[in-house]
């Protein structure tokens, strides 16, 4: 039966390919790409806030609220649950960050359970009060789409990478009805090589998610700003860009912090238990923190400045302003841990939405201390506005994505240009510090990152050792009579051959032809020489999981052309040579060129 699909598939794509051009066919499978990522967004924030409707109003008991301490554990114990349990062959990730890997390293090939794995438990974990946002498990749903409809279709490598960027700006489109920031952030993060003609596929994927998200989930994310900037104010904006560049370094440093504690612990349980009940714990504290957290910047905007106070047990306090903006304060923190430890803990989610709560509860504080202190007079709005743009910009390093997705969601074009100013000056001061974003920092460390400001380290990131090894050389043990094996030496295409020995059949040396022609002119009748009489060490070894980049510096360190690749316990598995590595660069740089055009 799979066969007989396989077969019918690739008719079809057989004659295709002689009607309609690939660029056109593109267009077509950009708009498929788009509608199946549109549900998809919409399938994910109806499931997820139907959960959260139903647990927050849609059952009574006297002691109901205190069950919102366990909410959050039962989340991510039930998305670890369905990840042991039916994901067994392939492996779940969360974040963009294997995403980034898989376009670089894997050619694009995202396993097809993400498509509904992804939604599934990050509906469950941010349903359920998980502090974390549904954008990063949307943009691998839709990326996951793109991926398999390209590879369904039989498309080259060039292609599938389009159209899984086609499914990740799709989801960012559905998700936020923004479909401009959905192409942005396509460019800006997962296509920084992007040519004019790639931006057409695009920009069809993204208008077509957010056209099917509406027509299924139409609810406004936030109340939309209608009044204008100020001159006298920029300076508070820049006050503001400056302190978002600097928290933005600390929620850098808190997320490897936190990765590592949770890291050390290998049982998953374990993880989920701990996690759970100290996400429970700042949840019960700090209502805002469950889940997204949307609603209560929605109210901001809205006017109501007690929103990030109210249903806390320090609730009778708002009439405090001090109170109000020390609650605020500890509620920003609160926030980037409450985030960490949900990622950490097992649940699916991505920092998109905590980036944009911290940086406009950021924005809050600083237009309410000045309003309240009588210092100028602010428009509250604006700054919460501007803080989300800039702390989304420095955390992910995207600043156009940061400017064009809140210009969207918000309406606030008439702020083009304290968005411009508080995100170009935050992400600027985070890239001081951090020369990577949150999301590449990890492939970097690694040196699994590939970036198009180094295309000789991106080439070789590509290239695997293990596919270059040649196996088809002579081996010889070194107690081999050279006499008995001269007429296969001679036969051979090869100039040397490795020599092993002792019962692990390690690697010992090297015989070169010349050696092996100069003994029989010179010592013809000299019949008991073995192989280890006339072996040599290798100028260095190479093991198959070294880097390509290591690879060539220890050729040009040695000056050789061929170096043994071995196990790690030292036995012997084949020859590397320049020739193969030179034959697989210039093959991978034509792919480069070829993509994107």
């Amino acid at each position: 039966m799979y066969v007989r699909l396989v077969n019918y598939v690739d008719a079809i794509n057989q004659y295709r390919k002689t009607k309609i051009s690939n660029r056109n066919f593109l267009v077509i499978a950009a708009l498929i790409v788009g509608v199946l990522a549109g549900l998809a967004a919409s399938l994910l924030k109806t499931i997820t806030h139907h959960i959260e409707d139903f647990l927050q109003t849609g059952f009574h008991w006297e002691y109901k609220y205190y069950l919102f301490f366990f909410f959050p554990f039962i989340g991510i114990l039930l998305s670890v649950m369905y990840v042991r349990r039916f994901i067994r062959k392939g492996k779940f990730e969360t974040g963009l960050t294997p995403l980034l890997y898989t376009i670089s390293r894997k050619s694009s090939k995202v396993e097809p359970h993400n498509i509904y794995s992804q939604i599934i438990t990050a509906a469950t974990t941010v349903g359920f009060g998980g502090s974390t946002g549904l954008e990063a498990p949307i943009v691998t749903s839709g990326a996951g789409i793109g991926s398999v409809v390209g590879r369904f279709l039989g498309l080259s490598y060039r292609e599938t990478t389009m159209l899984l960027a086609c499914g990740a700006a799709a989801g960012i489109a559905g998700a936020f009805n923004s479909p401009i920031a959905g192409i942005v952030f396509a460019i800006e993060i997962l296509l920084p090589e992007f040519t004019i003609p790639a931006f057409i596929p695009l920009l069809l994927a993204s208008a077509t998610a957010a056209v099917v998200a509406r027509l299924f989930y139409n609810e406004q994310l936030f109340f939309l700003v209608t009044e204008g900037w100020k001159m006298n104010a920029l300076i508070y904006y820049v006050i503001l860009a400056v302190l978002i560049g600097f928290f933005s370094i600390y929620f850098t440093k808190a997320n490897s912090f936190i990765k590592g504690l949770f890291y050390k612990i290998s049982n998953p349980y374990k993880k989920v238990v701990l996690g759970g009940l100290m996400l429970g714990l700042l949840v019960f504290l700090f209502p805002t923190l469950y889940g997204e957290g949307y609603i209560t910047i929605k109210n901001l905007l809205g006017g109501n400045y007690f929103a990030v106070i109210n249903n806390s047990i320090f609730s009778s306090y708002s009439n405090l302003p001090w109170v109000v903006l020390l609650f605020t304060l500890i509620t920003i923190f609160a926030k980037s841990a409450a985030t960490l430890i949900t990622l950490g803990a097992g649940g699916n989610g991505g920092i998109f939405a905590p980036s944009l709560i911290m940086g406009g509860l950021i924005g809050f504080m600083v237009a309410y201390t000045v309003n309240t202190l009588g210092i100028a007079q602010l428009n509250v709005a604006n700054f919460i506005v501007a803080g989300m743009a800039a702390s989304l910009s420095a955390i992910m390093h995207a600043p156009l994505t940061g400017i064009f997705l809140i210009a969207e969601i918000t309406g606030g074009y008439i702020l083009m240009v304290p968005l411009m100013i508080t995100s170009a000056i935050s992400y600027l001061i985070n890239r001081s510090a951090n020369k990577y974003s949150i999301y590449t920092k990890p492939l970097a460390e690694k040196g699994e990152l590939s970036s198009h400001e180094d295309k000789d380290t991106t080439v070789l990131n590509m290239m695997k050792l293990k596919y270059l090894v040649e196996r088809d050389y002579l081996v010889l043990n070194e107690g081999d009579l050279i006499a008995e094996k001269l007429n296969e030496i001679l036969q051979s295409k090869r100039n040397l051959f490795p020599v092993i020995g002792g019962e692990d059949l390690s690697f010992k040396g090297l015989i070169y032809v010349e050696d092996v022609l100069k003994r029989a002119i010179n010592n013809p009748d000299q019949q008991e020489m073995t192989a280890q009489d006339l072996m040599v060490a290798a100028p260095d070894t190479l093991q198959m999981g070294d880097p390509m980049k290591k690879v060539l510096q220890k050729m040009e360190k040695e000056n050789a052309w061929l170096l043994p690749v071995l196990t790690e316990q030292g036995s012997y598995i084949g020859f590397v040579s320049k020739t193969a590595i030179f034959n697989r660069y210039r093959a991978l740089l034509r792919r480069q060129a070829d993509y994107m055009e």
